[in-house]
């Protein structure tokens, strides 16, 4: 039996949905780090061929391929973005293969159940889908159609009926997991802009956020586990963690594969002093350049201190607005203070810092309390400031509130880029306003003499600057 993991071609010539975060389309392509770590789950039991293959390279068309293609089943990580293209795409192989089976996994199918049922050989995998998928593959060897359909964590028609299966139990060790099966990637080399070296990888060292901010859809996995165990349990489930041993043998590994550079996925990669400075020493060891995303109130002398003496090349920080009221509303759990003794903190030991701010979080927003926060990030001595606006994620709490105060323009969420779309207005704040002061903020900071003489010192080849130029043309215009 196989399985091709498989990205699509994209409907009308889209840019792809990025699927690692599942919020926004493609600026600079990334591995999808999750999907690679189930791939790898199904080839290490040694029952089942497995490929992988990608439309975002391959320009073949998706006929051109099933044609010659002997896949059992086709697996797909749907977020929001990528629904309507999975779900063509599905269409597309029953048509051309009847007797296959398509999967889908993430967050899109996990929340649109229904939708994403269409026909009786797709199934959907809830939440978090390791193994999920492994216990279903076994089930399709081992036996017919009454085997298949017990397996824990999965919805389907029968009957044309939807069948949804009891959730399955969450990973209690992640250690168990094997590393991300990155050869599927074949020999691409992926870069990431923030960091300038070259190959670079995504990394995971943890599974879960357990903070409370109303509008936050962390990283796809984590989103996908967060709406199938809310749904069960009414909260989210708790934070999953690789031993500091598993994390240093995989970084061995990268090391040993030729790897430079890593940007850490993780919804929050710092926890506490010790385990970060293990970490940290294991990167040390092996001179990676490297980057995470870490709340405000976790950067502490100390932790700054590690990271920058461990190649850290940037730390992410959501402090998505500058004014109090608002990140009370918005349950950040920090204040104004705290973004800026953190900054000073990492500034001290040469840490690079990235400021990500959210426009339209909460109804107490106006134009002036935007301009006084954009003012606040650009005094500051941050490495980037990244510009987004907010989108009422089904599954969260700001979703609600939008819905039982009538803020969705549409009446209903539309998935939607958050680089440059809101469908969001408040009766002081229109969508439309926010989308305007969404793109002046972006025009006047990644075009603004002090940003641009500090890009084109760090350049290193004229394919540097051509990227970032085609990135910045994404940011402005799509």
């Amino acid at each position: 039996m196989k399985i091709t993991f498989l990205i699509p071609p994209t409907l009308d010539g889209q840019r792809p949905a990025e699927r690692s975060s599942g919020c926004t389309h493609v600026v600079y392509p990334t591995p999808n780090i999750y999907e690679l770590t189930v791939a790898a789950l199904i080839e290490k039991s040694g029952e089942f061929n497995v490929a992988y293959h990608d439309f975002t390279y391959h320009k073949d068309s998706l006929e051109d391929f099933l044609s010659r293609d002997d896949s059992d089943f086709y697996s797909f990580w749907t977020v929001n973005l990528s629904i309507d293209t999975d779900l063509h795409a599905a269409q597309i192989i029953h048509s051309m293969k009847p007797d296959a089976y398509c999967l889908l996994l993430g967050p899109g199918p996990t929340y649109y159940i229904n939708k994403c049922l269409n026909h009786e050989r797709t199934i959907v995998l809830r939440g978090e889908p390791d193994m999920v998928l492994l216990e279903l593959l076994q089930a399709f060897r081992s036996g017919g159609e009454g085997d298949w359909q017990k397996v824990d964590g999965i919805s389907f028609l029968k009957d044309g009926k939807v069948i949804n299966n009891k959730p399955h139990a969450l990973l209690k060790n992640l250690d168990e997991l094997p590393f991300p099966a990155r050869h599927l990637l074949g020999n691409r080399t992926f870069h990431n802009p923030k960091l300038k070296v070259i190959p670079y990888t995504p990394a995971l060292t943890s599974r879960q956020c357990p903070f409370k901010c109303i509008y936050c859809v962390p990283s796809s996995l984590t989103f996908a586990r967060e709406i199938e165990y809310r749904r069960e349990n009414g909260r989210k489930p708790a934070v999953s963690f690789r031993s500091v041993e598993n994390v240093a043998e995989e970084l061995d590994m990268l090391a040993a594969q030729g790897y430079k550079a890593i940007g850490f996925m993780d919804d929050n990669f710092i926890w506490n002093e010790k385990r970060t400075k293990a970490i940290c020493d294991a990167l040390k060891k092996h001179g990676f350049v490297w980057g995470c995303q870490a709340r405000v109130d976790e950067i502490t002398e100390p932790i700054a201190k590690i990271l920058g003496e461990s190649g850290c090349r940037y730390v992410d920080l959501g402090v998505e607005s500058f004014d109090d009221e608002i990140l009370k509303y918005i349950k950040k759990g920090f204040t104004r203070q705290q973004i800026y003794e953190a900054v000073a903190l990492l500034n001290k030991y040469k840490v690079p810092v990235k400021l990500n701010i959210l426009i339209g979080t909460s109804p107490l927003e106006t134009r002036e309390k935007l301009k006084d926060t954009i003012r606040r990030a650009r005094r500051l001595k941050v490495d980037q400031i990244m510009f987004n606006i907010v989108s009422p994620f089904p599954g969260t709490e700001f979703y609600n509130l939008a819905k039982e105060n009538k803020w969705i323009v549409t009446g209903e969420y539309a998935p939607t880029d958050v680089q440059r779309t809101s469908i969001v207005s408040y009766p002081n704040f229109s969508a439309k306003e926010m989308e305007r002061v969404l793109f002046r903020a972006n025009l006047c900071y990644f075009l603004s003499p002090a940003f641009v003489l500090k890009q084109l010192h760090r350049f290193h080849s004229v394919n540097e600057f051509v990227s970032a130029l085609k990135a910045l043309k994404i940011k402005l215009f799509g």
